[in-house]
């Protein structure tokens, strides 16, 4: 039994073994040499289109046929898994474009910061001994975050804009009681800040710290504040709560509606009965100061037998939320889609084998319900193939008998054919003696 080619268009037989495809027409072109005449948006049209495809021939290549299907009846629950899959590609894909909008957006939370703020005294010593000759005391002001997490500790002054420490004005005098720090561009951040002066009395100090809140916040003009119910946010919430203000009071103009028509209240504050949407920003702006800082009194104590020398104070602040950092990780992470794909391949090539052993299967079980029979088809199917891949034309019954060369035709193409013959040798014969026989 010849063993080359098995397919043909043979219903008994189920269908063709994989193998090349001889009718595709289709011939592939070298790249970045597509038509002269395509402009880009084509291009791009046909590029999408073929991913499009692509997508659906590659979904298409992981479905079991429904005659294996009806064959193992267990092949059910890979079906149902292939159809939760598709439904959880789609739930990952629609989350991943919601993380893509989400931090776009500041994702802050609300932590604990505790402060400690202690000092400690130097008393002076008698000349001769090496030693302070001054008494002087020296202020401590540090902190941390309440259960930081990560092993990257934030610095403790990054959380402020700005810091003063006002001493006590009688024993420091007008130009020497303030100690201030302020962020700058170039400024480096520090786990703390020190003062030391000199003295042997306690010293009453007031700290003021003013936080360094991302994005800016402002506080409002406590009129705007009390009527709004907002008192120290960031400019996009006090116009968002600005324009539920006007909303719910129906402020806006009915026939031109770029115009706010002012209550009592609005002008009252804006100092105008009328005004324009793009003239809120210019009129707010007034209307908005730095936040208020975190006012903290302390009292340095010199006093030796003093043991309440520290003192802690809880503030809140807000970090970067850690959800963002895995956010961002999640969208940059490649590992998974590698092993994803992997496993895409593996199904893939599953898919393959088990199609090309029903195939097998059918060849195998056709030959055993009849031989006789499927070995004449196969016999018909083979020449066929032979013929079309020769490109030979004919009825091999009719020409196995004798009747098929007698007919009225015959003696023509004989004809036909042996003055073909004797043309192409005169042409042959012309080409090599190099001269026109006549």
């Amino acid at each position: 039994m010849p063993s080359s080619r098995v397919g043909g268009p043979m219903g008994s037989m189920g269908g063709q073994l994989p193998g090349p495809s001889y009718g595709s027409s289709s011939i592939p072109m070298r790249a970045g040499m597509g038509p002269p005449s395509m402009d880009a948006s084509r291009k791009r049209f046909l590029h999408h289109q073929h991913h499009q495809q692509a997508k659906r021939r590659k979904m298409a290549d992981k479905v079991l046929p429904q005659r294996i299907r009806d064959l193992v009846p267990e092949s059910q629950a890979y079906m149902d898994l292939l159809a939760f899959e598709r439904k959880l590609d789609q739930t990952i894909a629609r989350k991943r474009m919601e993380i893509q909008e989400a931090i776009k957006k500041p994702i802050m939370q609300k932590r604990k910061l505790r402060i400690y703020i202690s000092n400690t005294y130097t008393p002076s010593k008698p000349e001769g001994e090496e030693a302070e000759k001054v008494s002087s005391w020296e202020l401590r002001v540090e902190g941390k975050l309440l259960e930081e997490a990560g092993k990257q500790k934030r610095k403790f002054s990054s959380f402020f804009k700005s810091l003063v420490i006002e001493l006590d004005k009688e024993l420091y005098g007008p130009d020497n009681h303030l100690v201030e720090w302020h962020r700058m561009p170039t400024t480096q951040e520090t786990d703390g800040f020190q003062v030391k002066r000199p003295g042997d009395v306690n010293v009453k100090c007031t700290l003021l710290l003013m936080l360094d809140h991302q994005p800016p916040q402002y506080k409002l003009d406590p009129r705007l504040a009390r009527l709004l119910g907002v008192h120290t946010q960031t400019r996009a919430s006090i116009m968002q709560a600005l324009w539920l203000y006007i909303k719910n009071n129906k402020l806006q103009d009915s026939h031109e509606k770029e115009y706010i028509n002012c209550n009592r209240y609005f002008r009252q504050i804006f100092g105008c009965p009328r005004m324009r949407f793009s003239e809120i920003p210019m009129k707010l702006a007034g209307l908005l100061q730095h936040p208020d800082p975190i006012i903290i009194n302390h009292v340095i104590s010199v006093d030796p037998t003093d043991q309440k020398k520290t003192a802690c104070y809880d503030i809140d602040v807000e970090v970067d939320d850690p959800l963002k950092g895995q956010m961002n990780s999640f969208l940059s992470s490649t590992t998974n889609q590698q092993e994803i794909a992997a496993l895409e391949m593996k199904i893939h090539e599953t898919i393959e084998y088990i199609n090309q052993l029903k195939t097998e299967r059918d060849f195998m079980l056709s030959f055993s319900n009849n031989p006789q029979e499927f070995i004449k088809d196969w016999l018909k199917s083979q020449s066929r193939d032979l013929k079309l891949m020769t490109d030979v034309t004919g009825n091999p019954e009719e020409e196995r008998k004798t009747e098929f060369y007698h007919e009225p035709w015959v003696p023509e193409a004989v004809g036909r054919y042996v003055y073909s013959k004797v043309q192409q040798r005169r042409q042959e014969l012309e080409q090599v003696l190099g001269i026109r026989l006549t």
